[in-house]
């Protein structure tokens, strides 16, 4: 009789391995969602070597920026929120590895019972019973048709997913700071050319006067000219403005309190390493929130998986022994000894279509992460696209502005000489002059826009985060 209690455990036990054969649950395959026909490039790379391999160290030359990035990253409070949100998930992912152990409690109780004189028990334990009970608790669940491990691999992705949008907002803060920085070193440009400018008007005014006086210009010359220092006085004044909110946007991302930034020129800023944007299908795997998203999608059709198993019987193990004693001094004897075993299948059937819902919701969930991961690198493409465009761009705008610069500055000298011989009238003067300094302006910010979109691109294909 023993033997065949024994033979039936074993049997029970043995049922769950015997069903893994049955695993209902899929395997995660990576979605197609590449067209590298449409990867829209003027010249579409096939070397696999792409400038997101490169350290931000070594791209960013001007060690003050450098050590910004670097306290940024240390101190920046996206960055610290995003890492808090890592351990978040790391804790859920060691909970999912323990899926596959029983369960164990424990428990230590004493019951008193007043009972009845006149019932059944009450004449027999003389109204009353007090018992001591020491227990413990061990479940199990056979993992059939896959669903712990589904939970489990779920539970990891969605770890993964927070490392990757760590990555992803470690990426954007390196091109926030570095894009923030380089504006400012434009900026600081900008208004060490509206101050010379605005100097060299002071001079116009006084010898516009003096022409005046000796009958070379009319007050309307002296007029026009006053009203240029005032045009580059407001100019300066908008600068400055910009100056200290590009300061204070520095400061925030660096997550201290707003000061001011210190700094080197634009004149010194060079990016020089080679501006390889790798093939397409590389975005897969260098861009962290393509990663991310495509951990969301991974995470969903576990869920899925999770949702299925549901559909299919459930086979746990419980067992519970201990100590039990309406004696507190015999709770330790052998004879308190005590245990259970119970094997039970759960075969749900009608449950308020509960779980079809479940199911349905989540293969709903399921196909809006795919389709999140395809928009995420449809955007990644367009990304990448439009920094090559705009670099290209701003390197030819740059050639053009100098030569209008360098134009407008000769037409300014010739327009002063002819006037001094009274071949030319102050109006031309004027105009040459303001010319000048507009395409002047222009000029530097062709040179910032040329180093924005290079910063652009390098974030465009995953650069920034190792």
């Amino acid at each position: 009789m023993k033997t065949r209690r024994i033979y039936s455990l074993f049997m029970l036990v043995s049922v769950p391995f015997l069903l893994v054969s049955c695993f209902a649950a899929k395997e995660y395959e990576q979605p197609d969602i590449v067209d590298e026909t449409y990867f829209r490039t003027d010249q579409i790379s096939t070397d696999s070597t792409s400038i997101a391999d490169v350290s931000w160290k070594e791209i960013f030359t001007d060690p003050q920026l450098v050590s910004y990035i670097d306290k940024g990253l240390n101190n920046n409070i996206d960055i610290r929120v995003a890492l808090q949100q890592i351990i978040a998930a790391e804790a859920y992912f060691k909970q999912g590895k323990a899926g596959y152990f029983p369960t164990l409690g424990a428990n230590a109780s004493v019951t008193h019972q007043e009972l009845a004189k006149n019932s059944q028990f009450g004449s027999f334990f003389n109204g009353s019973i007090d018992q001591y009970e020491l227990t413990g608790n061990l479940s199990w669940e056979a993992d059939i048709w896959g669903k712990i491990r589904s939970q489990k691999r779920a539970f990891q992705a969605s770890y993964l997913q927070t490392t990757a949008a760590h990555q992803a907002v470690k990426t954007q803060l390196v091109a926030n700071i570095a894009a923030t920085y380089y504006q400012l070193l434009a900026v600081d440009e900008q208004i060490k050319i509206t101050q010379e400018t605005i100097a060299n008007r002071q001079n116009s005014v006084e010898t516009t006067k003096a022409l005046k006086d000796a009958g070379n210009v009319t007050e309307v010359g002296v007029k026009q000219t006053e009203a240029q220092l005032y045009t580059a006085q407001a100019i300066l004044l908008d600068l400055k403005n910009q100056q200290h909110l590009l300061e204070n946007t520095i400061a925030i991302l660096l997550g201290e309190e707003p000061h001011a930034i210190e700094r080197g020129e634009l004149k010194n800023q060079e990016i020089t390493t080679s501006l390889k944007t790798g093939v397409p299908m590389q975005l897969l795997s260098n861009r962290p929130d393509v990663v991310a998203a495509e951990y969301q999608l991974r995470n969903a059709f576990e869920l899925t998986n999770v949702a299925r198993s549901s559909f299919y019987p459930s086979l746990t193990l419980t067992a519970s022994g201990g100590l039990q004693s309406l004696d507190l001094g015999d709770l330790f004897n052998t004879n308190s000894l005590f245990a259970n075993i119970i094997g039970g299948l759960t075969q749900p059937i009608f449950n308020g279509r509960k779980i079809k819902t479940q199911h349905e919701v989540a293969k709903a969930q399921q196909e809006q992460a795919r389709l999140q991961f395809r928009k995420a690198f449809l955007t990644a493409t367009k990304e990448v696209s439009d920094a090559l465009f705009a670099y290209e761009t701003a390197s030819e705008k740059i050639l053009v502005k100098e030569k209008e610069f360098n134009a407008y500055k000769q037409a300014t000298n010739y327009s002063e000489e002819l006037l001094n011989y009274g071949l030319a009238n102050y109006l031309e003067v004027l105009t040459a002059k303001e010319n000048s300094l507009n395409s002047e302006l222009g000029l530097i910010d062709a040179k910032f826009n040329q180093l924005k979109a290079t910063i652009d691109l390098y974030k465009a294909v995953g650069g920034g985060w190792k």
